[in-house]
């Protein structure tokens, strides 16, 4: 039997670009997929964009470190963002402002007036916005796409419908046992499964971190009028929605966080009215038609930030894991820096501003 270096479990957007990263780093690499496919649970269903500010300032320099690379290759298309608020929001604006100015993101404050031209038809409740011009869409698939692409150029390989069903590790080996009576070596096991991470840490023996998934719902609606398309993505600067177009329909969310068992994930009503009835709320346009829904699950870490690296208890087991809503923006540092970690690699111009510990999974104890 083949012994790998690395074996990935999951490979949606984190693990694809992870292997392709490893596999161009010299290392012999597995990629394990539980379903038919790549990317069929967060990685398929993500609404993403490219927003600087998304997720808080501890992770707004893998953001801005991922933006050239997205850019570069094409899989950015430019937006903006608004996060808007009423006059009784003035204070959480402002210190938005203090907040992300810092760290290099590109906002302005801006008041009533450019904020009307922004959005047609906004409510008169509604004063005041953070301007973030950078913000862009993202062609998710296409990047997942070119990171398995990667991946195999540099003989990664993908097993799908391998669902790891157990791990035992000896003499520095972990035998792999997955669905369909298959059965893989590697030296070191990558927990890259999303929101069955910590199932996965229990299955290799290795201690849960807490990752719970959370469940967000998205709906595609047909309104009168049809929104711009370059209208920028609007964001509640309390968190209680979000909305932007796509292809002559609007793409919203309430902005939900409902916790989950790790599962295939279907949108709730109760969510979906909640966010149609935020929208109203905020323009004054008619809903001709609810046409989709959906939702899926967003892994959060219990302090929000990724984790990547070593487990300092677990030998021979590592994590990719816990990168909530931004691991699609993130992907190309995030991708980057831990590979450098796990191979030990010296950064390079991508990684070289990136603390490593802010991520590193020996902070839980």
């Amino acid at each position: 039997m083949s012994i790998y270096d690395f074996a990935i479990v999951g490979a949606g957007i984190a693990g694809a670009s992870l292997a392709a990263e490893l596999g161009e780093g010299g290392a012999r690499v597995l990629l394990l997929e539980a379903e038919d496919q790549p990317g069929y649970h967060a990685t398929g269903r993500s609404a993403a964009f490219w927003e600087e500010c998304y997720g808080g300032p501890e992770l707004v320099p893998l953001t801005l470190a991922s933006g050239d690379y997205l850019r570069d290759n094409g899989f950015l298309t430019q937006r903006g963002a608004l996060y808007i608020g009423r006059e009784s929001d003035t204070r959480a604006l402002d210190a938005f402002m203090k907040r992300f100015q810092p760290t290099g993101a590109t906002i302005e404050r801006i008041g009533r007036e450019p904020l009307q031209g922004m959005i047609p038809g906004l409510r008169e409740d509604w004063t005041g916005a953070v301007w973030e011009p950078a913000c862009a869409d993202i062609d998710v698939a296409t990047l997942h796409a070119h990171y398995l692409a990667r991946a195999k150029s540099a003989n990664v390989v993908l097993e799908c419908r391998a669902q790891l069903g157990e791990a035992i590790r000896r003499q520095g080996t972990w035998s792999l046992a997955c669905a369909g009576e298959r059965t893989f070596a590697a030296k070191v096991l990558i927990n890259s499964a999303g929101a069955w991470a910590d199932e996965v840490a229990r299955t290799a023996g290795a201690r849960p971190l807490g990752i719970q998934p959370l469940r967000r719902t998205v709906v595609q609606l047909r309104t009168d009028p049809a929104p711009k398309p370059d209208q920028p993505l609007v964001l509640d600067i309390s968190g209680r929605f979000y909305f932007k177009p796509e292809a002559g329909r609007l793409w919203l969310s309430p902005h939900d966080e409902e916790p989950s068992a790790p599962c295939d994930a279907a949108p709730e009503e109760l969510a979906v009215a909640e966010a149609i009835g935020r929208l109203e709320q905020v323009v004054d346009w008619k809903i001709e038609a609810l046409e989709r829904r959906w939702a899926g699950l967003r892994s959060f870490a219990p302090d929000r930030l990724p984790i990547y690296g070593y487990d300092p208890r677990t030998e021979g087991f590592a994590w990719f894991a816990g990168q909530g809503g931004y691991g699609i923006q993130t992907s190309p540092a995030a991708a980057r820096l831990a590979a450098q970690l796990l191979l030990g690699q010296a950064r390079d111009g991508m990684t070289q501003n990136l603390d490593a510990a802010l991520y590193d999974p020996i902070r839980f104890g």
